[in-house]
């Protein structure tokens, strides 16, 4: 009986032994499951983050690249209508221009149906009916006017001393206001190099202009506005309303930042060094009274605490990115909830911006509209 008992103590402790030996392996496996699925989340999270793209995130549609994934454009299915205008619809057409600059007259040459010829000036021709009216709208000869001003040295009837003339204010420089104007233009708006505005003035308008002549210009028109800018800017702080937003510059291959401060009749840019709130204060003050309307970046959480408008193409790109990479069904649904919702939304407001429906159709009371973005 004790060797028997003996026998039955052994096999339990062997048996107890086994048990830790697979609790001991059963937690080791746990522990590398456990790691597997935090580097699959891990490379989910990654492979997410490479198929974003300017349509599904708040990216700027430059980081695409060239070979980005392609926009999905149109409707989902394949419509029965055919391509093109669909019966009854008026078509868009260039309106003709009742102050014309010039009138061509054009005859046929013959009878398309009998083959006669026909007179070739409109005096000698039969005419019936109005004419049919195309237009062709043409640049004139463009060649650059030079003044020339002259400044006599004219004698005193009294004292016999002579005196020449100054040059008037306008005639200081030797490029006229338009022509700074338009340098001024290509360099800042359409943000042409020097040398290419200098060749387009040569080859264009032959007009020959150094460098330096192309240079000192901006910089003459730069100064002109510089008192008109300062005084939209004082005025920013003052409006009900404003659009913000802002985005990657370079100027002498330096990183800055260009701001545009859009408000209901004007826009104010800027260029920082920074992206920061700092930049809303200098030009807002430490606190603004109106609505302002940015997207969810930090510098305006930071600094805006009042009547906040978010903008709703954000909104809805991270919404399309979420229904795009979510594994969860209740996730994908309520993105394509909130996606109907704002379908909605901007239907109602373009037909109201179409005067189709007023406000008191939408239930609502007056209130200040600002559709600056």
């Amino acid at each position: 009986m004790c060797r028997e008992n003996e026998r039955l103590r052994q096999e339990v402790a062997e048996l107890r032994q086994h048990l830790r030996e697979q609790a001991e392996r059963l937690s080791e496996d746990e522990r590398r499951i456990a790691e597997k699925e935090k580097q699959i989340a891990e490379l989910e999270r990654q492979l997410a983050l490479r198929n974003q793209n300017s349509t599904n995130s708040s990216k700027p549609p430059s980081s695409d690249g060239l070979a980005g994934a392609p926009r999905q454009r149109g409707r989902g299915k394949k419509s029965r209508r055919k391509a093109g205008g669909q019966p009854g619809h008026r078509g868009a057409h260039r309106l003709l221009v009742e102050k014309v600059d010039e009138i061509r007259p054009v005859l046929p040459e013959q009878c398309q149906h009998c083959g006669q010829g026909l007179p070739a000036k409109i005096e000698q021709a039969q005419i019936i009916g109005t004419p049919h009216r195309h237009q062709v709208t043409e640049l004139p000869p463009i060649q650059a006017r030079i003044i020339e001003y002259q400044c006599h040295r004219v004698v005193c009837p009294k004292c016999r001393e002579s005196t020449r003339a100054g040059l008037p204010q306008e005639a200081t420089g030797q490029f006229g206001p338009q022509l700074t104007a338009l340098i001024a233009y290509l360099t800042v708006v359409g943000r042409m190099p020097r040398r290419v505005v200098e060749a387009l003035l040569e080859q264009v308008l032959g007009i020959e202009l150094s460098l330096g002549s192309t240079q000192k210009c901006w910089e003459e028109a730069s100064q002109a506005v510089a008192a008109p800018c300062r005084e939209l800017e004082q005025q920013l702080k003052d409006e009900p309303v404003l659009n913000i937003d802002e985005t990657g510059w370079r100027t002498n291959g330096d990183k800055r930042f260009l701001w545009a401060f859009v408000a209901a009749r004007y826009v104010v840019y800027t260029v920082a060094a920074t992206r920061g709130s700092d930049v809303l204060i200098r030009l807002l003050g430490a606190v603004f009274q109106g609505v302002l309307c940015s997207d969810r970046f930090s510098a305006y959480l930071k600094y805006h605490s009042g009547k906040a408008q978010f903008c709703w193409a954000h909104l809805k790109r991270n919404l399309l990115g979420i229904a795009d990479l979510t594994k969860s069904n209740a996730a994908g649904q309520f993105c394509r909830d909130a996606l109907a919702e704002h379908a909605k939304l901007f239907r109602l407001w373009h037909k109201f911006r179409g005067g189709r429906i007023d406000r008191r159709d939408l239930g609502c009371g007056p209130f200040r509209s600002n559709n600056a973005f």
